[in-house]
């Protein structure tokens, strides 16, 4: 038996594996509240400088206190070319000679102006608060907003690097259970954070998390899982994720204050963290690991709740180690990095996968975090932005099924990049067309995801298939970082990111070409399995082009 039959012997997805699941997947619902969280708690609301505090010794001294608000801001704030005050200058001194409606001024620019010396004014009809308004993030300190971000995503990719090499290491259950703690410490204290360097170390710590939890999970609970139901697991999980972007919207709307949204997001991690105690480990990891005699005990500890309890005593070390045997000679042979580039066909496929894992992310976190840019109701275009993913990720699934994976992996991406490319060319008081097409670019990047973990998967060899993923997940992360900076050409040029955005996704969805068809054929197991296979398929491609022109014996002979 190999250890999947091992996994049906004991009551395959019993009660164990539906509470098991179930009790990862609740992490997961709040999981895309952290990713996404800035564009709540970082929202920009509407600004402009505070007006003069010293006005006295004026003629107008006496009518300070009797003047409107939008009179006082006439005369202490210019207006931009909209006819609203301007968010970043002031008038150096009140220019009370804009209240006579006789006066003429000959030109108002050439009128002294000053940066906003005495802070902001915000908007708080929306959000009270935000860490935008808590540090006066705007004007010459806007970009750090796009900073903090990246400092975030740059704590995801160091989670995936160290809690990766930790969880082959020691383990999935401890350290998913110490990620858990450091998500609701982190995030807790992230809500209480005095300083914006503060807020960024304790963000960049719950990046790290955010890793952990993903991968670790995961992990349990496919080698947890039996085959034929793996793949519904992993979708479930994946629309975990979709309705935690509803969640969030929700819960963003009914907590304008970032720091109560802060740590009612985080709060509910101290309650996994307390009920993870319970998670088995994986007996997989545990006899590759050498240790088959705890794998006993957790093989039987399932049997007894899936009641099959007398299938479980039937289970012994010799047992294990005779029906894992090569599960234990592949752990025990040595790949690296070096292994996914060494051989030709391996190394287009790394390449190639890099460029996809890379621009997918990329484009899709440089839309998800930009919901403000397309001057519609935030909440509403989060929640239209979560809906999407539910008909993109299933049409996906039927394209990669009966169409094939390479079409569906090209397809989406090309279409992604020209959605975004599109946008460049619509006016800006063109809102509702500028969001469809963001949302359909959104949905195709996210059919994209859908498409590239398993296509990923079944492209590398079992040898390297983690080590290949780890480079994915690597490139992915780079993406994610490199996304919020890219925002900040802007300044320069307002289209310049838009065409970085759509241009990404078009390149790798043309890289995506020249990667091999995945359906249905067998996983690898060998680098040299993967060589042979492809040399073989393309030169079966070869035959058929080259078919058509050679001449038929038959016409020559007549």
């Amino acid at each position: 038996m190999s250890f999947a039959e091992l996994l049906d012997h004991v009551g395959g997805m019993g009660r164990f594996q539906i509470i098991y699941a179930i009790l990862l997947a609740i992490p997961v619902f709040i999981i895309a509240s952290h990713n996404l969280l800035q564009n709540f708690t970082a929202a920009t609301s509407e600004h402009h400088c505070q007006v003069h505090i010293n006005i006295n010794n004026t003629p107008y001294t006496n009518l300070t206190g009797k003047l409107a608000a939008k009179d006082l801001l006439r005369v202490s704030i210019p207006m931009d070319s909209n006819l609203q005050p301007e968010k970043c200058h002031r008038f150096v001194t009140m220019q009370w000679q804009l209240l006579d409606s006789n006066a003429t001024v000959t030109n108002l620019t050439e009128l002294e102006t000053e940066p906003c010396a005495d802070g902001w004014v915000y908007d708080k009809s929306i959000f009270t608060s935000t860490i935008i308004t808590e540090w006066d993030l705007v004007c010459d300190s806007r970009q750090l907003k796009q900073m903090a971000q990246s400092i975030y995503m740059a704590g995801v990719l160091a989670g995936g690097i160290i809690f990766g090499g930790l969880s082959d290491r020691f383990g999935r259950r401890s350290p998913l259970i110490w990620c858990y703690l450091q998500m609701a410490v982190t995030g807790t204290s992230t809500a209480f954070s005095l300083s914006f360097t503060a807020y960024c170390i304790f963000r960049f710590l719950t990046g790290m998390a955010f890793s952990g939890i993903v991968m670790n999970g995961v992990s349990l609970s496919v080698e947890w899982t039996p085959t034929r139901t793996r793949a519904i697991v992993v979708t479930m999980y994946g629309y975990c994720i979709t309705i935690g972007q509803f969640i969030l919207a929700g819960v963003a709307y009914a907590i304008p204050n970032w720091r109560w949204l802060q740590l009612v997001v985080s709060l509910p991690y101290f309650i996994c963290f307390i009920y993870s105690w319970w998670f088995a480990e994986s007996a997989r990891w545990l006899v590759i690991a050498g240790r088959p005699d705890e794998a006993v005990k957790q093989l039987h500890r399932v049997a007894r709740i899936n009641r099959k309890k007398e299938e479980g005593d039937k289970l012994n070390i010799e047992v294990l180690r005779s029906n894992m045997l090569k599960e234990i000679a592949s752990a025990k042979s040595s790949y690296t990095f070096i292994d996914l580039v060494r051989t030709p066909v391996l190394r287009r496929i790394s390449f190639c996968l890099c460029f996809v894992w890379f621009s997918t992310s990329f484009a899709y976190y440089g839309l998800a975090m930009d919901l403000q840019n397309f001057g519609v109701n935030i909440f509403l275009i989060q929640l239209v932005f979560g809906s999407v993913d539910f008909p993109a990720k299933f049409i996906s699934v039927l394209t990669m099924s009966f169409v094939g994976r390479r079409f569906t992996q090209a397809l989406t991406l090309i279409l992604a990049g020209l959605s975004i490319l599109a946008n460049i060319f619509v006016p800006q008081d063109l809102k509702t067309l500028r969001t469809v097409l963001a949302v359909v670019g959104k949905g195709c990047l996210a059919a994209s995801f859908n498409c590239v973990v398993l296509y990923t998967s079944e492209l590398y060899p079992t040898v390297i298939r983690q080590t290949g993923l780890g480079l994915s997940n690597t490139m992915a992360r780079l993406g994610s970082i490199i996304a919020p900076l890219v925002k900040m050409l802007e300044e320069y040029i307002s289209f310049l990111p838009l065409i970085i955005y759509g241009a990404a996704p078009i390149i790798s969805g043309i890289a995506a070409t020249f990667l091999p068809e995945t359906l249905n054929v067998l996983l690898p197991d060998t680098i040299e399995e993967v060589e042979t296979r492809h040399l073989r398929d393309e030169e079966q491609q070869m035959k058929i082009l080259l078919k058509p022109t050679m001449p038929d014996p038959a016409k020559g002979a007549s």
